[in-house]
Parts: structure tokens; C-alpha cells; sequence
């Protein structure tokens, strides 16, 4: 095709669609975006039409804009079909004849635009959350910051540990300190002033020194203030041992003078309890002799009974006693607050043993052949754990040391037979039973339990009397030793040196047997009524007898030291590092003159019984034991007034005083 003939179809075509555009032909003037698609049409061919033109290039626009108003005007009487009346073909033609783009393009345009600002919208809302975030942990950690600052500095401006000098008494932080070792009691000491004082007690130091016998050398400080220390433990328990042997320091006697006869002792650490035949318990502490707690007030089912019964048995330890009486009645105070009992019970029948467990709060009695294990929680409150019957009459018991703070124990002797009593199990374990061969006496630590057999009957030939050690863990015989022709009366396993058993037996002679060996170690013939009661340590023997002798024995040589006497049976000897208690308890409870309203009070103080508290860490020689009347010099004019002829320096003498 020629440009001749493309001009005419060109022209036939503008033509053809001018006609259908009478309207929109006259807003050439108006803005683009007003116009409609057969506007965008036309203005393809105008455009096409004017390039054509021979003075398209020189006209100005003016001529231009008139030139397309004539030309629409032309062909407005011509009929053509209206744009709503197009297919949408024609539109896209129409476009496409413009020089423009599809619509398609448009609206894919358009939603990319729409895409794009939803995006944009999302990450700024998310931006917007992560930057809210930061600010939030930038807050809270300058919040921490600011709070262990605020720490640090009160801590600068405190000077002492107001825990033990305000809140605490110096007593009782000195109490925690003693479970301290050497390097702890350095370390704390290097806390503040208050807790270095504490922890150079001298009280502190004597009794962890002597306690572990200087077999190791102190490894917290080189400081002359420390060696002193360590120097000053080290003499103190030198002189202590001295005087153990020497039999040097003070000794004193607990009287009631209100309670009759003495029943029955028990003692632990500084607390001394004891019971008498009027009904009354008397506690004392040692370290604090004006303590309140010493007056323990009876229940009052006992308290007024006519006549009142008798105490039976007695059991203390650091923080509870415990007492039975003769009418089947259980009672428990606190050491510390004493007054009214916090615990009682009472039994059908007469408690025949009591035992209370040294560290821990459980007490077990046995009435009859009946059971009781009594514990208190963590709140104070005392509840029963478990009840059991027995096929005998219980004889003895004891409770395993150790076991109070996870599962209570009980050892129990009835006839022929050992029991371990465990809350946990229905039935209590038989742990020995022979035959012909009654238990005597028993004892328990906190692995092994110990228990004296007696040969009677058809089998009192068959080797003599022995005592049978057992294992707890695996309930099974460790050890036997012994071959005696005697009872034995008493043992005490819970308090002797590792790997040794103390004992005491009625052919009157006390002996240590080494467990792992099983053999003896030392055999001593001791008191002649038989041996009471006895305990050992690594170097010595107390022993007490059935005639009233208290023995101390020097282990490895086997010599007496020395001996005390009272009038009646010794049934309890407890000591540790530097005191000795002992216990005479009279047989006969209802002596002649034995009553506080009788005449002859000399018979009543023969027949109650005594309490001797020895102490070996105060020298009996210093100043401060000697009575005044024996401290006078001769420059005292006259000596005190007892009646009594005086010899010198207590005779007046002239030109012995300034005045004369």
C-alpha cells in the first residue's frame, strides 16, 4: 500500500470514529485527566494529521489549538454511536492508536502500587513494635542497674552486721559460730568487726580446739592474734587434761531440798534434769544457774493427786524434757520457757522406759508391752507417729541417734528378743531373739546397735554371757565378743571412740573391746558390787558401781586415777571435754526419815541421793575458790567469828594493823 492510500484509510477511519464523538471533540482546552477514552482516540490521528501538515512545524501552538476546535466542529453533525455503546475492543484499539498503553498495565501498576504501601505499612508496624520493645528492655535493665546501685550503696553506708548485733544476742550467734570449722571461722572473720570478735571467741576456740584434740594445725591465718588464740586452746586443754588427772577444779551439788528422794537422772550438754518421789522435775543449766526455766510445773491430773505419784523416769535434751510418773502419765516441757508442759499424754499402765533422742524431737515410751512414738513438726506441734504392741513386756529402749531428722528409730528389748521399730513399716523387725538367753542391757549408735546376752538355764554352759553387735543398715550380726561369768549391766556404745565398746559387768570389772578385732583392750577390776554405769573417751574410763564409787581410769596404762564416793548406787556418769556429772540414785524410795517435815534432817539428806557437778576447766587453787576466812593476812586486825578458836594469822595480834 502506497502512503497515498494509507493516507485515505486513515482519513476514512478518523472519519468513522470522529462521528461518534460530538461531545468530547471540544475539550481540546480542558486538562488531560478529564478526558475521556474517545478523546485519547482521536488525539492519535490530530497528532498524525499535524505532522502531515506542511505548516505544522512553523505554526504556533495557538493556531494549533484553533486548527483541532475547527476540525472538531466539522465533523460534530456527523451521527456516530456514543462511547458507551463501544466494546471494550474499540477502547483498547483506541489506546493503542494514541500511542498509549494497555489499561491492563494500569491496573497492574495500580496494584503494585497497592502492594507496595501494604508492605510498607506492615514493616513499619513492625518497626514500630521492635523499636517500642527495645525501649522497654533498655528501660527495664537501667531500672536493674539503678536498683543494684541503690544495693551497693546502702551496703556502703552500713558499718556493722545489725543480724547479730541487733537482731541476735551475742549468745546465740556465738551458738551458730561453733558449727564453724577453722577455715570458715577465718573466712567469717574477714566479714566486719562484729563477726570477727565472734569469731575469735575464746569460748568459741577452746571448745572446737578440745574437741578435735589439736591433731591438726590451723591453717586460717598466720597472724600473731590467731597463733595466740591457737597457743591459749592448746594450754587451756593441757591444763584441762592436767586437772582431769589431778582431780583439780571445783565441784558443786544439786539439791532439791523439796523433792524428797531422788528417782531417776538425765543429762545433756549443760541441761541437768531430774525427778523425785514427790512429784516435782528440777532442771538446771549449768552455764546459766538463775535460769527461769529450772521451775517445770507439774499437769495437773498429777498435781492433784492424793498423795502425788512418783517420778519414774526422766530423759532431757537441748531444747525438751520429759518426764514420767507412776500413774501412767507423760509429760514435755521446752528448756527454754519451762513453766506449764507443752505435751502430755497418759497410758493405762506404768511407763516402764522413756527415751528421748539427743538431736532431734521425738520421745518414745513404752507401758506394758505397748508403744508409743511421739514427734513434733516443723511448727512445734507434737503429734503420734505410731503405736505398737509387743508380745512382751518392754524391758528397755533406745533411739537411734541421727535418724530424727529423716525417719525416727527405736530399739527395743522385751524377754529374749531385740526389736527395731520403724514408723515407716506396720510391724516392728525382729532384729535378735535366742532362746534361753535374755537380753540385760542395750544400746545403739547411728549404724550399729549393741545388746548383752545372758546365759540361764540349759545354756549357761555354753561359753558364758556375750554381747552381740548388729548392723542397722543390713540388720545383720556384725561382731560377738565377751566370755564372762557375769551380767553384763551396762554399755554404752553411742559415746565411745570409733571402732571401741565400753562396758560394764556385775563380776565387777569395766572393759573395752576393739569391734574390729573383737577382742579386748582393756579389763578393769573395778567396784565390788558391780559396774552401774560407764563411758570412755579416747584416753579415759568413768565408771560408776553399785556401792556408790565414781572411778576415772587412765585407758592405756590402766591405772586408777582417782575415785569419789557417795552413799548410794551411781546410776548415771555423763562428762565431756571439761565437766562430769554424776548421779547416785537410792534404791529404797520410801527410807525411814526420809520426809522434809521429820526431825532428823541428817537422815533425810543420807537417804535422798545427790547430784555431783565436776568442773575441770577452773582451777581450784586460783584466788577466786577460796573462801574469804582462808584469804585473811595479818594485817587484818581479827579473823570472822565462828565460834570457834581461830590459830594464826587469824588471832589479833598487837602492832600487826596500821592503827595500833
Amino acid at each position: 500500500m502506497d502512503e497515498e492510500e494509507l493516507a485515505a484509510f486513515r482519513k476514512r477511519w478518523k472519519q468513522e470514529l470522529s462521528s461518534k464523538d460530538d461531545k468530547q471533540q471540544l475539550n481540546c482546552a480542558s486538562s488531560p485527566p478529564q478526558s475521556s477514552k474517545g478523546d485519547l482516540q482521536n488525539r492519535y490521528f490530530e497528532d498524525l494529521e499535524n505532522l502531515n501538515h506542511p505548516c505544522s512545524a512553523s505554526q504556533p501552538e495557538e493556531s494549533k489549538c484553533s486548527e483541532k476546535k475547527r476540525c472538531a466542529v466539522e465533523g460534530r453533525g456527523k451521527d456516530a454511536a456514543k462511547p458507551e455503546d463501544q466494546p471494550e475492543y474499540v477502547s483498547i484499539a483506541h489506546s493503542l492508536l494514541d500511542g498509549r498503553t494497555s489499561p491492563l498495565l494500569d491496573r497492574i501498576q495500580k496494584e503494585r502500587s497497592r502492594r507496595k504501601r501494604q508492605y510498607q505499612n506492615m514493616t513499619d508496624v513492625c518497626r514500630s513494635s521492635l523499636q517500642q520493645q527495645q525501649q522497654q528492655a533498655k528501660r527495664k535493665i537501667k531500672t536493674d542497674e539503678e536498683l543494684v546501685d541503690q544495693l551497693i550503696q546502702d551496703l556502703n553506708e552500713v558499718n556493722d552486721i545489725p543480724f547479730f548485733d541487733i537482731e541476735l544476742p551475742y549468745e546465740l550467734a556465738l551458738k551458730i559460730f561453733q558449727y564453724l570449722d577453722r577455715t570458715e571461722l577465718g573466712r567469717c572473720a574477714q566479714v566486719s568487726r562484729a563477726w570477727r570478735t565472734l569469731a575469735e571467741d575464746s569460748v568459741l576456740w577452746y571448745k572446737m580446739c578440745t574437741g578435735e584434740g589439736f591433731h591438726q594445725e590451723a591453717s586460717v591465718s598466720d597472724s600473731p592474734c590467731w597463733k595466740s588464740t591457737l597457743r591459749d586452746c592448746r594450754n587451756s586443754a593441757k591444763s584441762v587434761c592436767s586437772n582431769w588427772k589431778n582431780r583439780v577444779g571445783s565441784i558443786s551439788q544439786l539439791q532439791f531440798e523439796l523433792g524428797k528422794v531422788l528417782c531417776d537422772v538425765s543429762s545433756c550438754d549443760n541441761f541437768v534434769l531430774a525427778g523425785y518421789t514427790s512429784g516435782d522435775v528440777r532442771l538446771w543449766d549449768t552455764l546459766h544457774w538463775d535460769s527461769t526455766a529450772s521451775y517445770l510445773k507439774t499437769n495437773s491430773l498429777s498435781a492433784n493427786s492424793e498423795p502425788r505419784p512418783h517420778v519414774s523416769h526422766v530423759q532431757v535434751n537441748s531444747t525438751v524434757a520429759a518426764a514420767a510418773y507412776e500413774d501412767g502419765c507423760v509429760d514435755l516441757w521446752s528448756t527454754e520457757t519451762g513453766g506449764e508442759p507443752i505435751y502430755h499424754y497418759q497410758t493405762p499402765e506404768r511407763v516402764q522406759s522413756l527415751a528421748l533422742s539427743h538431736d532431734s524431737p521425738v520421745l518414745c515410751s513404752a507401758a506394758g508391752a505397748d508403744v508409743r512414738l511421739d514427734r513434733a513438726d516443723d511448727r512445734g506441734y507434737w503429734r503420734t507417729l505410731c503405736r505398737t504392741q509387743l508380745p512382751k513386756l518392754v524391758e528397755s529402749l533406745v533411739l537411734v541417734p541421727g535418724k530424727g531428722q529423716q525417719f525416727p528409730l527405736a530399739v527395743l528389748s522385751a524377754g529374749e528378743s531385740v526389736y527395731l521399730l520403724d514408723p515407716r513399716e506396720e510391724e516392728p523387725q525382729t532384729l535378735h531373739s535366742v532362746y534361753g538367753h535374755p537380753v540385760t542391757c542395750l544400746d545403739a549408735s547411728d549404724s550399729q546397735v549393741a545388746l548383752g546376752v545372758k546365759s540361764s538355764g540349759w545354756a549357761m554352759h555354753d561359753g558364758g554371757n556375750k554381747i552381740h553387735i548388729y548392723s542397722l543398715e543390713t540388720s545383720k550380726p556384725v561382731v560377738c565378743v565377751g566370755n564372762s561369768t557375769g551380767d553384763f549391766s551396762c554399755i554404752n556404745l553411742r559415746d565411745s571412740p570409733p571402732h571401741l565398746l565400753v562396758c560394764g559387768n556385775k563380776d565387777r570389772r569395766v572393759r573395752v573391746f576393739d569391734l574390729r578385732a573383737g577382742s579386748s583392750v582393756a579389763s578393769l577390776y573395778a567396784h565390788h558390787l558391780g559396774v552401774t554405769s560407764v563411758q570412755a573417751d579416747d584416753w579415759k574410763i568413768v565408771s560408776g558401781g553399785g556401792e556408790g564409787l565414781v572411778c576415772v581410769w587412765e585407758m592405756r596404762m590402766g591405772a586408777k586415777l582417782w575415785e569419789m564416793h557417795n552413799r548410794h548406787p551411781v546410776r548415771h556418769v555423763r562428762f565431756n571435754t571439761s565437766t562430769l556429772l554424776t548421779a547416785n540414785v537410792p534404791d529404797d524410795k520410801s527410807p525411814r526419815g526420809a520426809c522434809i517435815t521429820d526431825d532428823d534432817l541428817t537422815a533425810h539428806r543420807r537417804h535422798r541421793g545427790v547430784i555431783c557437778h565436776y568442773d575441770f576447766s577452773e582451777d581450784a587453787l586460783s584466788q577466786d575458790h577460796i573462801l574469804p576466812i582462808c584469804r585473811s593476812d595479818y594485817i587484818e586486825s581479827h579473823g570472822y567469828n565462828y565460834n570457834i578458836g581461830l590459830a594464826v594469822p587469824y588471832d589479833r595480834l598487837s602492832g600487826s594493823h596500821p592503827s595500833h
